[in-house]
């Protein structure tokens, strides 16, 4: 039986070229793909694929918050992040929202069957340029971060706001996005930027380009 796949990425080219590679395996078949993290979750509730090879910098739902609502609602279905980020931060925020694997894009090509064939088997993956020390020396060093900004003190909702907001959607297009009053984006943007230390949405786009958490050119 072949193992099912869909990809998430909001470039044409990156997924084309993955369909290209992965349909050139006996034991793979593509099954679906998407340019964007809420569409990404819709399509694979419907699809029930085994593997998702999902990108971090998406629009309107960043890869890491879409990543933590597929391990939720469809436990069948593993998740591989293949990203151009490389930090630690994005390593552990992926793996904390339920990835099984981590590959950089730089460095994939035929690592990604690999990484597919492994997770399908039940293992965890992380690109060779991932190193356990890496982790490790986050984790090490967490305690000093929480002194700074993080995305742990947000909730779902407030990270999903937090997205909409830096994209430039006014707070009554994001109650409409989220199914949510005004008042209630309005409430969430106050908490945002209080928990954050930040005041302004300059700063919070900043901020969130740097955190990943929005694809904005």
């Amino acid at each position: 039986m072949a193992i099912c796949v869909f990809i998430a990425d909001d470039h044409a080219v990156v997924r084309d070229g993955i369909v290209l590679l992965l349909e050139a395996q006996n034991d793979i078949r593509v099954v679906g793909s998407a340019a964007d993290g809420r569409q990404a979750i819709k399509l694979i509730q419907v699809k029930q694929p085994d593997i998702v090879l999902m990108d971090i910098s998406m629009p309107k739902l960043n890869g890491i918050e879409a990543t933590a609502q597929i391990c939720e609602t469809c436990r069948g279905t593993r998740v591989i992040i293949l990203s151009m980020h490389a930090d630690v931060e994005h390593i552990y925020r992926a793996l904390k929202a339920g990835a099984y694997g981590y590959l950089l894009k730089e460095s994939a090509g035929q690592e990604v069957i690999q990484a597919i064939r492994h997770v399908y088997a039940g293992n965890r993956y992380l690109s060779q340029r991932v190193s356990e020390k890496m982790v490790d020396d986050y984790v090490f060093h967490r305690r000093e971060r929480q002194k700074q900004p993080s995305l742990d003190r947000l909730s779902t909702r407030e990270l999903e706001t937090l997205q909409l907001v830096v994209e430039g959607r006014s707070s009554t297009e994001i109650a409409k996005v989220l199914f949510l009053s005004r008042k209630t984006i309005d409430t969430y943007r106050s908490r945002i930027m209080y928990k954050l230390g930040i005041h302004d949405v300059p700063g919070l786009v900043k901020f969130a380009i740097q955190q990943g958490v929005t694809a904005l050119d």
